[in-house]
């Protein structure tokens, strides 16, 4: 199983950013892909889940109407848009392969695997 995120960089707040998780390893489609953050002092924090199966998408309450995941099976890639984006957004961010359904990602955050992160950072 590979996952590697990017796409993370520094932008003012109210901007937008894409991270990009480009996967292998496994037939996506029948995955479940989750993303969380990490941020120095806090806790990590699983804030969406695509069920690719299922046809399924979560979020926190933290990213709720501002980030959106999406999945494009040719290229292998799960995305998250990220707009409106806010100071207490910025952390590094990852994928990972939930061991739990996507219902749960944001309260158990429980994974079996998961790649280098990308940072992101929002200041003005």
């Amino acid at each position: 199983v590979q996952l590697q995120a990017s796409g993370g960089g520094l932008v003012q707040p109210g901007g937008s950013l894409r991270l990009s998780c480009i996967t292998g390893g496994f037939i996506l489609e029948y995955y479940k892909i989750g993303w969380f953050r990490e941020a120095p002092g806090k806790e990590r924090e699983g804030i969406s889940c695509i069920d690719n199966d299922a046809g399924s998408t979560t979020y926190s309450d933290s990213v709720k109407g501002r980030f959106t995941i999406t999945t494009d099976i040719a290229e292998n890639t799960v995305y998250l848009q990220m707009n409106s984006l806010k100071p207490e957004d910025t952390a590094v961010y990852y994928c990972a392969t939930p061991s739990i359904p996507c219902e749960f990602w944001n309260r158990d955050l429980e994974y079996d695997n998961w790649g280098q992160g990308t940072q992101v950072t929002v200041s003005s």
